[in-house]
């Protein structure tokens, strides 16, 4: 079990390579913007209902590569021998300059989450000089998220904006 790189993934999927492309994250993050090829989505919460032949050729996306290492060592648990988690995930892809597909017309869940975080911020840095010192701990609260967020791969903040009307498009279910 080990990683992949984006040049390498992008070779496989130019030359026809049978492998299966299993991206992790939310569905609203899969929508938003994806590799450009045949690519399923099992948000990491559900990676153990994989059904595919042990020895089968997996290659796990995420957007940074930490849900994707987190769901090869989950299937290496079940058996799987032959699982790969892309390097440098999504973010790497990108930075090389590779394929994507887009929903055009909203933006991606993590620019939502940077605008709405940015806003909290104000909001309580500002409030806490103007209104009441109390406001302060919604800066802090905001913080802690982000920090939570950054460590762990699971933001709440995305959950929450993934699920809001404006984002409709991004919660239809594509694979």
């Amino acid at each position: 079990m080990s990683n992949i790189a984006s040049k390498a993934l992008n070779q496989k999927i130019t030359q026809g390579k049978h492998h299966h492309l299993i991206d992790v994250r939310t569905a609203p993050e899969f929508n938003s913007e994806c590799i450009d090829a045949k690519c399923q989505n099992i948000p990491l919460d559900k990676i153990s209902t994989l059904n595919l032949p042990r020895e089968s050729e997996i290659i796990l996306v995420c957007a940074s590569g930490n849900r994707s290492t987190r769901a090869r060592d989950t299937l290496a648990e079940q058996g799987y021998t032959n699982v790969y988690s892309l390097d440098g995930g999504l973010a790497n892809w990108k930075a090389n300059k590779l394929p994507t597909k887009r929903v055009e017309g909203v933006l991606p869940i993590m620019r939502q989450v940077q605008i709405a975080a940015g806003i909290l911020v104000l909001i309580g840095s500002l409030g806490s000089l103007v209104i009441t010192p109390a406001l302060i701990w919604l800066t802090v609260f905001v913080g802690a998220g982000l920090t939570f967020a950054g460590l762990s791969g699971w933001c709440g903040m995305a959950l929450l904006l993934g699920k809001m009307p404006w984002n409709k498009k991004l919660q239809e279910c594509s694979s």
